[in-house]
């Protein structure tokens, strides 16, 4: 038997987890900041291996200072990184925002995209970000935003046997509803930060352990 195949299939009780989920966190939303669809896809793109708190301060002023998509694609690469610094592998992030404006300047005439196929073409755009800006900026739900939270919460409660974010987005819509697909992903997340936590996961106060395969309770 592969390691695989000793993973449980638990999809049958995914409404029930889901359901007592939703009663526990009745106001999942996301905690980024944003007024526009750029500065959503700005957000999205610093929030890589940070938190929506640091996030959100470092935007406070730097949504002040850039306003359009033309500030962003003539905006001194160095100058940005030292602003965005304090959310992490600000080299990366700097260029992949920079280009992306000069990409949107270019080829979708100054506007950021509205398809995933758009969003693709995007340096540092995933599908976990695309899904995020089509869902919350123009309430398009093309998928699940795959992020770590829900990878790990996706496995323990082995609703997927995959470790591919891409395959265990597919195993999601496979057994949620589309119109829930954002919910369900803020939900996972929430539950991933406040309770199944990475190491040491708080299982005799889950909500759901009696319903989850890798409960220690």
């Amino acid at each position: 038997m592969t390691a695989e195949e000793k993973v449980p299939d638990n999809t049958h009780n995914f409404e029930s987890i889901f359901s007592l989920l939703r009663q526990e966190y009745p106001d999942a939303a996301p905690a980024l900041h944003f007024s526009s669809p750029l500065e959503l896809l700005v957000a999205t793109v610093l929030s890589a291996q940070c938190t929506d708190r640091q996030v959100n301060q470092v935007t406070q002023s730097l949504f002040k200072k850039y306003r359009s998509v033309e500030d962003y694609a003539a905006a001194d690469i160095s100058e940005f990184g030292r602003e965005i610094y304090s959310t992490g592998f600000y080299h990366q992030k700097a260029k992949h925002i920079i280009e992306s404006a000069q990409i949107m300047l270019s080829d979708f005439e100054g506007r950021v995209p509205d398809t995933m196929e758009g969003l693709l073409q995007l340096p540092g755009v995933g599908r976990k970000t695309a899904n995020i800006v089509l869902s919350r900026a123009f309430g398009k739900i093309e998928g699940i935003a795959v992020d770590t939270h829900v990878k790990r919460l996706s496995q323990r409660l082995a609703f997927t046997r995959n470790d591919d974010p891409d395959k265990i987005e597919k195993d999601l819509m496979r057994i949620a509803k589309r119109e829930e697909l954002e919910t369900l992903s803020m939900t996972l997340i929430l539950h991933g930060r406040n309770v199944c936590v990475a190491r040491n996961p708080k299982c005799e106060i889950c909500v759901v352990n009696k319903l989850c395969p890798s409960s220690k309770v």
